[in-house]
C-alpha cells in the first residue's frame, strides 16, 4: 500500500480511518481542513489548509509523497464568496462553482477529478477500513419486528428517491407516516428533530417503533460519501423513540462494530442491512 493522504473534515470517520493507517503501518498524512477537522488529527503528521487552497494542498501531498487520496468526514457546503483560494484555487474555482450549481454530487465529482488528473489514486473509506460496512440482516442481537422491517424498508426507499434529486442520504418513518427527510443539516440534526415532534407521532423509551433508514444517493462516488452510522446515531435514534436504523447491506458504514452493536443491545435496537 502507498502512502495515503487523508483529506480530513469533521466527524469520527477521519479518526478511525488514520488510527486504522496507524495499525496497519501504513505511511499517512494528513490534510487538515481548516473549520471542519477534528482537532485530534493533529497527532498525525499532516498541515492544516482552507478547503479553497487547493494549490497548497496538492503541493504538500506531493512533498509528502502520496500515492493516493481519501476524502473522508463532513464538510457543508461552503460561501463560495468568503473563500480564500490560493492561486491554484482561483483558477480552479469557476469550475467548482459550475459543478456546484448542479449539486453535491457534482461537486464532489469535480473536486475528485482534480486529483485524479494530479494522478492519485482515490480510496474509499470502506476500503481502507477493510469492509467495516453492514452486512445482510440484524449486526446485534436485536431483530425487527414485520412492521418495523416495513417501517424501514419504506424509509430506504424514500432515502433513494430523495437522493436521485441529491438532497440527502436518510429518511425516517413511523406506521408507515413520513417523519422526516435528511437534507443539508444531517443525521444528527434530523434525529433530534424527530426527537422533538409529538409523542403521538413516534415512539417513547417504553414503546420504540419505526426506523432511520440510509441509503447512498444513486448518483453518488461510493468512494466519497458514503452513508455512516456510529455509537451516537444509535443513541440518538433511541432518544428520538425509533426502533432500530438499517441501511443496504454492504454500502453503509459502521464507525466502531462493537460499539454500535453494545449500543444497539443495550437500548434495545436493531440495526439492519437490507440485501439490494
Amino acid at each position: 500500500m502507498g502512502k495515503l493522504g487523508l483529506i480530513a473534515g469533521g466527524g469520527d470517520l477521519p479518526l478511525t480511518i488514520a488510527a486504522r493507517c496507524e495499525a496497519e503501518g501504513r505511511e499517512l498524512f494528513v490534510i487538515r481542513l481548516a473549520g471542519f477537522a477534528d482537532p485530534h488529527m493533529a497527532r498525525w503528521p499532516g498541515a492544516a489548509f482552507g478547503m479553497a487552497e487547493i494549490g497548497h494542498i496538492l503541493k504538500a501531498l506531493k512533498a509528502a509523497r502520496c500515492e493516493a487520496v481519501c476524502f473522508a468526514g463532513n464538510v457543508s457546503r461552503p460561501d463560495f464568496k468568503t473563500l480564500r483560494p490560493d492561486l491554484k484555487g482561483a483558477t480552479l474555482l469557476p469550475g467548482i462553482v459550475a459543478a456546484a450549481t448542479k449539486g453535491d454530487d457534482a461537486l464532489l465529482r469535480k473536486i475528485l477529478s482534480i486529483f485524479e488528473d494530479e494522478g492519485y489514486a482515490i480510496e474509499g473509506a470502506d476500503d481502507i477500513l477493510g469492509g467495516e460496512t453492514l452486512g445482510k440482516g440484524a449486526l446485534g442481537r436485536i431483530k425487527p419486528t414485520a412492521a418495523q422491517l416495513a417501517d424501514l424498508t419504506k424509509a430506504l426507499h424514500v432515502a433513494e428517491k430523495a437522493g436521485e434529486l441529491d438532497i440527502g442520504q436518510g429518511a425516517i418513518v413511523v406506521d408507515g407516516l413520513v417523519l422526516a427527510v435528511e437534507a443539508q443539516e444531517g443525521t444528527d440534526a434530523m434525529l433530534t428533530r424527530v426527537a422533538g415532534l409529538p409523542a403521538d407521532l413516534r415512539g417513547r423509551p417504553t414503546a420504540l417503533k419505526g426506523a432511520l433508514g440510509k441509503a447512498p444517493k444513486p448518483i453518488q462516488d461510493l468512494r466519497v460519501d458514503m452513508p455512516v452510522i456510529g455509537p451516537r446515531t444509535i443513541a440518538l435514534a433511541a432518544e428520538a423513540g425509533l426502533a432500530g436504523v438499517g441501511g443496504v447491506a454492504g454500502q453503509l458504514i459502521l464507525i466502531d462494530r462493537k460499539a454500535i452493536i453494545a449500543a444497539a443491545d443495550g437500548l434495545g435496537l436493531f440495526v439492519w442491512g437490507v440485501e439490494r
